[in-house]
């Protein structure tokens, strides 16, 4: 029996994931370590960007969902605003905590990679049972 969580849309969401983290990644670190943007609008910066991507690969590709409605793309927005605020406000006080005796810029690029990781798993699980949930 295969498992609901685990299978082969998880792979297809990893892979799509890996070309998120190049754009949406590589604006959020350029924004903050280049540009000198906050972190949080670095770490937003990240998933418009991303997001943008990931809405249309990850609903024709990963979950192959062939409806189309705004109240989809609702759905989308919400998991990702709900999984942003979950992911890096529990990254950013943990590696302050944990990185307490290193410098604010150390501890923030910490806390968005650690952000990255909780928003990825988060969002999974959103886009897989919520966004994109099969009828």
């Amino acid at each position: 029996m295969k498992s609901k969580i685990i299978n082969n849309t998880l792979v297809k969401f990893l892979a799509v994931g890996v070309l998120n983290t190049i754009i949406g990644a590589g604006t959020m670190f350029l924004l903050y370590n280049l540009a000198h943007a906050s972190y949080w609008l670095s770490s937003a910066a990240n998933y418009v960007v991303g997001g943008i991507v990931s809405f249309f690969l990850n609903k024709y590709f990963t979950f192959e969902s062939k409806e189309w409605s705004w109240s989809q793309v609702w759905k989308f927005v919400l998991n990702v605003t709900v999984c942003y605020i979950l992911g890096y406000g529990l990254a950013k006080p943990l590696a302050l905590k944990a990185l307490a005796g290193q410098s604010v810029k150390v501890q923030e690029n910490v806390a968005m990679l650690v952000g990255m990781c909780l928003y990825t798993g988060f969002n999974y699980l959103g886009q897989k049972f919520f966004a994109f949930k099969k009828k």
